[in-house]
């Protein structure tokens, strides 16, 4: 498998960035392992699902983001459970987490957003855990693509747990208005769930069209990202994609 490229900023001030998105099931399963495979994915930007929302919490995303090498950004449970974590490279002008439209009986569900600069790139960053219910989800995807358009950065990226697959009415909703990073540029593995027998991609990352997507994946036989490991840390396997981000 040929190597994702590597993070870096452009003479132009063009930035490549790696960007992870990853369920990680509320840490309850082997947070040592979970941090491995995202500390060895090396993310810019990591935009995380199920993050915990209940009992200290903020403890648990700060724990998370220390044992991978990164830092906390925004959500967690003020997003229902979407949070973003980065590098030190990105630096963020504004964050904010978002509630969405709850239907009753079902879990509440939002956005965890934030726009950044990186070199001389800036863009919006969304992290999302669209609804197990189909006709809430289609209904989410709107307002998610509302929600980019409406963040005023020259692009864009959203990243999550669909919970629908690329034939999905939710699914082709976001991919006829964004890139489908697997499917401009696939790289690595397609299926994010479950580790032990992957069969379907319910994970993705989405990027809008001036962004040029140089490969995304699941990080299978990346260096240091052990199968273990991506077994062992949660029920979904990690989406990484490097993307170039053109000045603004």
């Amino acid at each position: 498998m040929p190597d994702l490229p590597a993070s870096g900023t452009e003479s132009d001030g063009s930035a490549v960035i790696r960007v992870l998105s990853y369920n990680i099931r509320s840490m309850r399963d082997d947070r040592a392992a979970l941090a491995r495979v995202i500390r060895a994915c090396a993310p810019d930007i990591a935009l995380i699902q199920e993050a915990p929302r209940f009992f200290r919490w903020r403890k648990a995303a700060a724990w998370l983001a220390r044992e991978s090498g990164l830092v906390y950004v925004t959500g967690g449970a003020t997003a229902a459970g979407p949070l973003i974590l980065s590098s030190l490279r990105p630096h963020i002008e504004r964050t904010e987490d978002v509630l969405l439209p709850r239907t009753p009986g079902l879990h509440q569900r939002g956005f965890a957003t934030a726009a950044v600069r990186i070199g001389g790139a800036r863009l919006s960053v969304l992290s999302c855990h669209l609804s197990l219910a189909a006709r809430e989800r289609y209904e989410q995807a709107g307002l998610l693509l509302d929600r980019l358009a409406g963040m005023g950065e020259p692009h864009a990226i959203a990243g999550g747990d669909l919970n629908d697959r690329p034939d999905g009415r939710t699914f082709r909703r976001l991919s006829a208005e964004l890139q489908d990073a697997w499917a401009t540029k696939p790289w690595g593995g397609e299926h994010t769930s479950v580790p032990e027998r992957p069969h379907q991609r319910i994970d993705a990352i989405f990027a809008t069209s001036g962004i040029e997507v140089l490969g995304c994946g699941v990080p299978v036989g990346l260096q240091n990202v052990q199968e273990d490991d991506l077994r062992a840390a949660t029920d979904h396997l990690p989406v990484l994609a490097a993307l170039m981000v053109p000045p603004a």
